[in-house]
Formats: C-alpha cells, sequence, structure tokens
C-alpha cells in the first residue's frame, strides 16, 4: 500500500486536486476498481462535506473528525490506516490533511510507528499567498517543510509577476521540492499526475 499524504492551508484546493489524482490512479490501476484506492478525511468539525463528495464518486473514504491527525488524533489516523489495509488492502492510500495540518508530522508517525514510508504532496494558494505568507508563516512553512512536491494552485487567478514570486518564496523554503503550477478547476496535465504516481 503506496501513501499519499495531501497537504495544504484550507481553501487550497485540495479536495479538487485529490478527486483528479484518485480518478488517475485508478485508471491506471489493473482490474480499474476504485476500491484500489481509499481516502482517509481528516476534518476538524463534526460534518464532513468533501466525504460526501468523495462517497459520490465511488472512493473508500474514512473520516476523523474534531481535531488534527498530526498531533491530538495520531492514534485514529494509524488505527484508520491499519484498518484500511485489513479491508480493503488498497494500491494507493490518500491522506487529505486538514489545513493546519503539518504533512511532515503525519509521514513521521506512519514510519514511526507502521514503518510506512509516506510521499507527501503540498497545495498552495496562489491567489491567497501573499495575504497568508507572513501571518500565517509556522504554518506555512511547516505545511512546506519536506515535501515532495509543491503544487502552486489557482494559478488563473494571478498575474504572472506574482506566480514568480510566489515560486521564488517556495524554492527559500524547500529547495529540494519539485514545484509545479496547476489550476484545480481544470484537467492536471497528465505528466503531472505521473509524476506523483511514480512518487
Amino acid at each position: 500500500m503506496k501513501i499519499l499524504i495531501l497537504g495544504g492551508f484550507l481553501g487550497s484546493g485540495k479536495t479538487s486536486v485529490l478527486l483528479q489524482l484518485a480518478q488517475y490512479l485508478v485508471q491506471q490501476s489493473s482490474g480499474n476498481q476504485k476500491s484500489r484506492v481509499a481516502i482517509i478525511e481528516n476534518e476538524i468539525g463534526q460534518i464532513g462535506i468533501d466525504d460526501k463528495l468523495l462517497r459520490g464518486n465511488g472512493y473508500t473514504v474514512r473520516e476523523i473528525f474534531s481535531g488534527c491527525v498530526c498531533c491530538s488524533l495520531n492514534s485514529d489516523l494509524l488505527s484508520g490506516v491499519q484498518e484500511i489495509k485489513r479491508a480493503v488492502d488498497p494500491e494507493w492510500l490518500i491522506i487529505e490533511a486538514t489545513g493546519v495540518a503539518f504533512p511532515d508530522k503525519i509521514a513521521e508517525s506512519l514510519f514511526t510507528n507502521l514503518g510506512i514510508a509516506a510521499q507527501i504532496v503540498t497545495l498552495v494558494d496562489a491567489s491567497r499567498w501573499q495575504r497568508i505568507r507572513m501571518p500565517l508563516a509556522n504554518l506555512i512553512e511547516g505545511q512546506l517543510n519536506d515535501a515532495h512536491l509543491i503544487l502552486i494552485n489557482k494559478t488563473d487567478l494571478v498575474e504572472e509577476t506574482v506566480l514568480r514570486e510566489v515560486e521564488a518564496d517556495l524554492w527559500e523554503l524547500n529547495s529540494d521540492a519539485a514545484i509545479y503550477l496547476i489550476s484545480g478547476i481544470k484537467p492536471i496535465d497528465e505528466r503531472l499526475l505521473k509524476v506523483i504516481q511514480n512518487g
């Protein structure tokens, strides 16, 4: 079971990207079974909105409510991963972290407790980057730590000069990550989906 952690601040477009990625992974898997992709949704509140959309598309979804899986709900996450492995044994498990989670902490917990390495993909909202970058510096920087890929989303909403500034900021924060420009409301280039698939 391969694990992908999808992180990013609230409203960065994680669910839109997740749906495209999950659909692509299903198409690439043997037998074309949606059970080959399972999803863990981490919600801060008590009502899951995104999970209804995901279930409506036929994916196996498990919700973890009322906290962040990288801290207070760590044991729920670990038991959820083990339960999915036993019950579904998917080819892929995608963990969509809450907008205030630190994906590197989730990956560290999975590796330390279950011996499973995870790939981290973090989304950045280009249209709000300049407004949230400094006020939320600790959170933003924490979400970018150890990301393997950074997707700059909502590129259709900003000027080219802003995109270049966002990209330059991100290179300073994580020079090891591959950075791609996307617009989650449009189809994601299959070459990028393949990069994510191949880790």
